[in-house]
């Protein structure tokens, strides 16, 4: 019997990848392309410059597909994945009327302005790239949640008309919703020249980002929790309840139909920060670990190694990206003396991150009622074993990563083999294609150690000094 395998599309926030897998979840090649810098023409406008997601998806597809050594016809489908919470415009032909607008666009958390005459449609980063691949108007249902007229209990088009006005968006305007795993068109032979896809081959259906992430993570069991490092970092753990007005956390479409995904408060620009630091440090660590022939973070993880636990102190605080309701949020490093080096601060960014999302994730599991057994790290974050021994020793349970840790791309293959029947459901599928790479256990002298840092000093930090900046927020923005 010849191998199969099945294209994953991961259209993250900074690039586009595309991964070939086999059906057991192994990478067989890819292709990656970065995205270009968002377009800010005003205050609270943000908005991916031309078509900058389709043709970033049709460059990284064409470099898959020219690694690609296998039997083209063995492909037997694409899963697509994209960013969510992006609203996109399109006009009767599906073609862009205007740039997508990105998640950070304040007009996406507002009901829909019909302000430009082409508009036809109005759908998701989704629902505009399936249009791309198959021609089709279809769209997973599980990508629109914030400002859209979409029943969470019964993942259809709201059906109180009352309601449906609210959002703004005549209904013959909205895209086909179909559940995640089904087959929401085939590529059309335009497609196929633009990206190198055979033509003909079914796109499926996924979900919105973080949880497709998610299912190649391998979350599906309720005892388990996933740590998701990325731009943004957020912590998950899935459920069968749509649970309604949470205070410490919010309601998610799973990956699974009719599953939910709970998902705390996060971090913005988490790992963005680790490459604030590193940038900042200039050349001298770029030339360094060239000399040594690895990578920049790789360095700076061997230095940090040899910082204990708790960095002699100094404690960072995240928010090097203000929420809209606290605008005078500003990161902040605390606890300075002679002992300190570039690696305390390194090692003191990397604690801050755990320790965040551990108050983040104790609080959503405080409300959800539930202990979790063991802890799944994704993202190029994970590649670092301090940084997974931090999360194993912050949240005092093992931490594991995946023989494949950026997982957007398998999740989304995982939904083509079950789609296309290869395999029965998404937990066989996920038994057969997602494997870990390696657990971290928690020290415990670490780990009381955090514990009391983390109740005595970390998690006040901001009742102080938020004080501050809010009086130097006038003066400084």
């Amino acid at each position: 019997m010849d191998k199969k395998y099945i294209i994953g599309i991961d259209n993250g926030s900074q690039s586009s990848k595309v991964v070939i897998f086999d059906t057991n979840g192994n990478p067989i090649c890819e292709g990656k392309e970065p995205l270009k810098p968002m377009d800010l023409p005003k205050p609270g406008i943000v908005e991916h410059p031309d078509d900058d997601l389709w043709v970033s998806i049709t460059k990284a597809s064409k470099k898959a597909m020219r690694n690609f050594s296998g039997n083209v016809e063995d492909i037997i489908g694409i899963g697509l994945c994209t960013i969510r919470f992006c609203r996109a415009l399109l006009k009767e032909d599906g073609t862009l009327a205007q740039p997508v607008m990105s998640w950070m666009d304040e007009r996406v958390s507002r009901p829909y302005e019909h302000l430009n005459s082409s508009v036809r449609y109005v759908t998701t980063s989704s629902g505009y790239i399936t249009h791309r691949l198959t021609g089709n108007f279809n769209d997973t249902a599980a990508n629109y949640q914030g400002m859209w007229p979409i029943d969470t209990d019964t993942w259809e088009w709201i059906t109180d008309p009352d309601e449906f006005k609210k959002f703004n968006i005549p209904k013959e305007m909205l895209f086909n919703l179909q559940m995640p795993g089904t087959i929401l068109g085939y590529v059309t032979k335009k497609a196929s020249i633009a990206t190198g896809f055979p033509e003909g081959i079914p796109v499926v259906a996924t979900s919105n980002d973080k949880a497709v992430e998610a299912l190649g993570a391998g979350l599906i069991e309720e005892k388990t929790a996933l740590v998701s490092l990325g731009t943004y970092i957020a912590s998950m753990v899935q459920g069968k309840k749509n649970i309604k007005n949470a205070k410490n956390f919010w309601t998610n479409f799973a990956c699974i139909p009719y599953e939910y995904l709970y998902e705390s408060n996060g971090i913005r620009r988490g790992m963005w920060t680790i490459s604030w630091f590193k940038d900042l440090l200039g050349d001298e660590i770029a030339l360094k670990a060239k000399a040594l022939g690895i990578l920049p973070e790789e360095y700076l993880n061997n230095e940090a190694q040899n910082v204990p636990a708790g960095s002699n102190g100094l404690m960072t605080v995240l928010d090097w990206l203000a929420p809209t309701d606290k605008p005078y949020k500003k990161g902040l490093m605390v606890g300075f003396d002679a002992r300190h080096t570039r690696a305390h601060i390194y090692r003191s960014i990397l604690e801050g991150i755990a320790l965040t999302m551990k108050n983040h994730f104790d609080s959503m599991c405080s409300e959800l009622e539930i202990e979790v057994d063991d802890l799944i790290i994704s993202g190029g974050g994970s590649n670092s074993d301090l940084f997974m021994q931090i999360f194993s020793d912050a949240f005092g349970i093992p931490a594991s990563r995946n023989f494949v840790n950026d997982s957007a791309s398998l999740g989304a293959a995982i939904c083509v083999a079950v789609a296309v029947g290869f395999y029965k459901d998404f937990k066989t599928a996920v038994r057969n294609m997602v494997k870990i790479k390696d657990t971290f256990k928690p020290i415990e002298k670490n780990t009381q150690l955090y514990k009391l840092m983390n109740d005595e000093v970390y998690k006040h930090i901001t009742n102080y000094t938020d004080e501050i900046f809010k009086k130097s927020y006038p003066i400084f923005g």
